[in-house]
């Protein structure tokens, strides 16, 4: 139910679509940015403006990029005989912020989910058997969240590399069951990734 009138109103409705903004909350940003210089509001909408222009998803990885390749691909430093799978990019910046890892990441964009209607066609799993197939890669390791999607996905990847003859390991327990990687603190992800497991 409309509470305000006209651009106000289309303001908080729009903010309420936001993933984690309920009610309250895009009516309290609404009114910050109703009283906020106007200055502070034009760079809010040009950095809204340049992520939407100049950022899109690596070519190699799937992590995000302004140039063809993220930086870590173009990182010579990495490891290339790992990879770590990931669901989205924001699972890549909470793995960089443990510090335990210096291989390269392959991002899935998301996680087996038949009720939603994702299947593994709908993720970059085609992607990874191709990366796979063209390097030297001594270890896959799987870090997808620690709930039912991603363990259903851990399984499948699972199953599709033993096709290839390639070790594929598990971020180890200390993560929560159900939990996301992205509130993860650093101390227990970090403790996870290095105590991964091998999966047969």
């Amino acid at each position: 139910m409309a509470v305000y009138d006209g651009a106000l109103q289309d303001l908080i409705d729009e903010l309420g679509q936001l993933p984690g903004i309920g009610p309250k909350s895009a009516q309290r940003i609404a009114f910050y940015l109703l009283g906020a210089d106007k200055e502070a509001v034009s760079a809010l909408t040009a950095a809204i403006t340049a992520v939407k222009a100049r950022v899109h998803f690596c070519e190699i990885c799937g992590n995000v990029a302004e140039g063809e390749t993220c930086r870590i691909c173009a990182d010579p430093r990495r490891d290339d005989t790992l990879i770590c799978v990931v669901e989205e990019p924001k699972d890549v910046a909470a793995i960089e912020r443990t510090r335990e890892f210096r291989g390269r990441y392959h991002v899935l964009g998301g996680a087996i989910d038949p009720i939603n209607g994702i299947g593994p066609t709908d993720l970059r799993i085609h992607e990874l058997m191709g990366r796979l197939g063209d390097s030297e890669v001594k270890e896959v390791i799987i870090a997808t969240d620690p709930n039912i999607e991603g363990e259903a996905t851990a399984a499948y990847l699972v199953r599709m590399l033993r096709t290839i003859d390639v070790p594929v390991s598990r971020l180890a327990s200390g993560l929560p069951v159900g939990g996301d990687l992205e509130y993860a603190d650093e101390v227990t992800l970090g403790r996870a990734f290095a105590g991964r497991r091998q999966m047969s």
